[in-house]
């Protein structure tokens, strides 16, 4: 309640570690505040947490990096000489690609792909509306489907802290129930290829080939070269500079899952794995940009840490979710949850039901990974008392916790879309919701099926 009525996702998981630690300690305030922070200091007692943390700075360190040596206007300037793309569908569908193969973190996903389609767009009259809401459909629903960055290492922490016995193997099984997150870039895909134009986003493109690109009076967001460092004059941009390092870590990822999990990709250390993957794919970024001489270790070094506080946020947002968790479970939320709707919801109507109400909080706080920790401590407990497989009922909680992410205003990501885009912000959520409450309704009828299947 507290979210929906600040958006303050930070104040909101602070106070519900508080007020869940005062439950603990026998009603007593200050006693849970002391042990509130003595849960957030915990959390990081964990060794697997703590890597989730390292890993969410060390994606900021290379994010950052990437973005200075000039990779993505290499991979721009690349893609122009070589005139793959001539044509208003081959633009669409170039943003649709690279929405696909970028999953490493969702700001960078709509960072690339508003950098290399805005300019091929206003060349083909494409409507900027349209690239912004393409570059937002495939950031989260995509990190979420290939959970080879933090969004996993943060669910299977979460998992952990609920009580899975195999979290990585828990994800997996969730993974093809993700059912928003499909439905989703179906449609994004459908609107790369000029397939399915409606509502707003229909006028927009007419608007956009009379060559009006903006409506009268809109007020495109802050171009998103301020989001990024300077790029670097001592070399010239090289799409190499931002392929190889994305592609270390994408191939170290599942090489360390099947390390860690001695020979099964099931049973490894997704915090473990991700860590190693992302400081390997740093370690080659700062390689080839050493040969090349265009930093020196100190600004590499200063480069990185520029990256690191940058996602901060995310670290904080992390360590207040995975607290929540922990007190969740030590007051046996779940379990109670799952005795009160025993014989009351059956599972057709309950496993819809945690879509909509975990699509509806993440709707109005923007914050998908909160939702995360709100929800998964809650279900996977209930689902295993009323004796079902947690992992479709843990498919719902992230599906509504994507659908804030992907269709609320106050989402970070809808905005730094509009940014990527150069497109006014509201336009940019009227043009989206649409196909947002498409793609929601679809998912509540899958789940609803698929509740009746268990």
């Amino acid at each position: 309640m507290l979210a929906l009525a600040t958006r303050q996702v930070y104040l909101s998981l602070a106070t519900g570690v508080w007020i869940g630690c005062t439950l603990l300690a026998g009603g007593n305030p200050l006693r849970g505040l002391a042990q509130a922070i003595e849960q957030a200091v915990l959390v990081l007692g964990d060794a697997g947490n703590a890597r989730v943390v390292l890993f969410t700075l060390a994606v900021g360190a290379l994010i950052v990096t990437v973005e200075a040596s000039g990779g993505v206007r290499g991979l721009v300037g690349w893609l122009e000489r070589r005139r793959f793309v001539n044509s208003p569908r081959r633009a669409g569908l170039l943003v649709f690609v690279l929405g696909l193969v970028i999953f490493v973190e969702s700001n960078i996903t709509i960072l690339v792909g508003g950098a290399v389609g805005r300019p091929l767009f206003d060349r083909f009259r494409l409507s900027r509306e349209r690239l912004a809401l393409l570059v937002d459909s495939l950031s989260a629903p995509v990190c979420m489907l290939i959970p080879l960055n933090a969004w996993g290492a943060l669910v299977i922490s979460l998992l952990s802290q609920a009580g899975a016995q195999a979290p990585v193997a828990m994800l997996l099984s969730a993974v093809p129930m993700l059912f928003y997150c499909f439905a989703v870039i179906v449609l994004a895909g459908l609107v790369a290829l000029g397939r399915f134009i409606v509502g707003p986003l229909r006028h927009a493109e007419q608007r956009t080939r009379q060559g009006q690109l903006l409506w009268p009076g809109a007020q495109p967001l802050i171009d998103p070269d301020i989001l990024s460092p300077p790029v670097t004059e001592r070399i010239p941009p090289r799409a190499l500079n931002m392929v190889l390092p994305i592609a270390t870590m994408v191939l170290a990822m599942p090489v360390a899952l099947w390390i860690t999990g001695q020979g099964d990709l099931r049973k490894g250390s997704g915090s473990t794995s991700v860590l190693w993957a992302v400081l390997l794919a740093l370690a080659t970024a700062w390689v080839l940009l050493r040969v090349q001489r265009a930093f020196s270790i100190h600004e590499l070094v200063q480069l990185g840490l520029k990256g690191a506080g940058g996602l901060v946020n995310m670290a904080l947002i992390l360590i207040l979710a995975l607290a929540l968790a922990s007190v969740a479970n030590q007051l046996g939320t779940g379990r109670y949850v799952a005795q009160s709707t025993a014989g009351v919801f059956p599972p057709w109507i309950f496993l819809p039901l945690v879509f909509v109400v975990s699509a509806f909080v993440s709707f109005c706080t923007g914050t998908s990974w909160g939702t995360f920790a709100l929800f998964v401590p809650i279900v996977v407990p209930a689902a295993a008392a009323m004796g079902l497989s947690p992992a479709p009922f843990v498919a719902a909680a992230l599906s509504g916790g994507v659908f804030g992410d992907h269709a609320s205003p106050i989402s970070d990501t809808s905005i730094i879309a509009s940014m990527a885009s150069a497109a006014d912000h509201v336009d940019h959520i009227r043009t989206q919701l649409p196909y947002a409450l498409i793609a929601a309704a679809v998912t509540t009828v899958a789940y609803a099926v698929a509740g009746a299947l268990l």
